[in-house]
């Protein structure tokens, strides 16, 4: 298999296995607890990885730019996903909303970045959507929580997009082995401020939430953003992106094998529909792009 297809693979079942793990934490914990000791964890993990083995001097303004970039691809983006599903909102309403991001994606490609959208990417952007939309109507409306807290999945949203977008045009890059770790520093200190003053600081005795803990690590983590970093530096914005449409799908299959909640016709017809634009956004406009960012794909290939 392709390397860029174990990439994608890779992206789109580590990715939603934090839809899972949001609802086994947030089972056990409020969501800034539950995030907390995630990357407590995750910091511990990585970051200990990378001083025995990848240790060596960064410089200063690619620590700051990866340290905006982590407070928004994973304190913005976990912070609005997991509080949400806390608050009553259905995973798979979460996930509609957060697969939303490729259509913004393209839009914003072309004018901030110089990724041409080809007209097969915007018809497999559209298709891929309303594959996402068939996959959690059941989800629609069936959760308890409150109108505002649909809000914050918007918001995860923009500010995973924003985060992408800065990676794009960092001016000091940094391999996701150098990366991720300062970002889950940078989460880890942020959601320890946001825990400490809620007075959720202190983890429940369970066994239970330290699974849901090593759950979100290694899986959602060191799997799910790992593949990201490395497919958003292989194949950019517009496709990573398109990538996501998979996760709603995906985490069906999730909670199908977690928690018995088998998926109906209309779901499976979605993931069906799914597939379909995901692969007309992911191959088409190739041409395109090496044509027009020519310069920026040498400097990809440097990095």
């Amino acid at each position: 298999m392709p390397g860029s297809a174990i990439t994608s693979l890779g992206l789109v079942v580590m990715w939603s296995s934090g839809f899972i793990g949001a609802e086994l934490g947030t089972r056990q914990a409020t969501a800034d607890t539950l995030l907390m000791w995630r990357f407590i964890a995750a910091t511990a993990v990585l970051g200990g990885a990378w001083l025995l083995l990848r240790r060596r001097r960064l410089a200063p303004r690619a620590v700051a730019e990866q340290a905006v970039i982590g407070a928004l691809s994973q304190g913005g983006y976990l912070g609005g996903i997991v509080w949400a599903v806390g608050l009553g909102v259905p995973g798979g309403t979460a996930a509609l909303i957060a697969a939303l991001q490729p259509l913004a994606a393209g839009a914003l490609a072309g004018r901030l970045l110089g990724e041409r959208v080809a007209p097969r990417q915007w018809a497999g952007l559209a298709i891929g959507l309303a594959g996402v939309a068939l996959v959690v109507r059941d989800d629609l409306g069936a959760g308890a929580a409150p109108g505002w807290a649909y809000g914050l999945p918007f918001a995860a949203m923009a500010a995973l997009l924003a985060a992408s977008f800065l990676e794009r045009r960092a001016r000091a890059p940094l391999a996701p082995v150098d990366a991720v770790p300062l970002h889950c520093v940078t989460s880890a200190l942020l959601f320890a401020g946001v825990a400490a003053v809620g007075g959720h600081a202190g983890p429940p005795a369970g066994g239970a939430f330290w699974a849901a803990v090593a759950w979100t690590v290694l899986l959602s983590t060191v799997g799910g953003y790992g593949f990201y970093w490395l497919s958003l530096r292989r194949d950019g914005v517009t496709r990573t992106s398109a990538l996501i449409y998979l996760t709603p799908p995906t985490t069906a299959v999730w909670a199908y094998v977690m928690f018995g909640d088998a998926p109906g016709a209309l779901a499976l017809a979605g993931m069906a529909v799914s597939v379909v634009g995901v692969a007309a956004a992911a191959t088409g406009g190739r041409h395109e792009r090496n044509a027009v960012e020519p310069a920026e794909a040498v400097a990809c290939e440097r990095r």
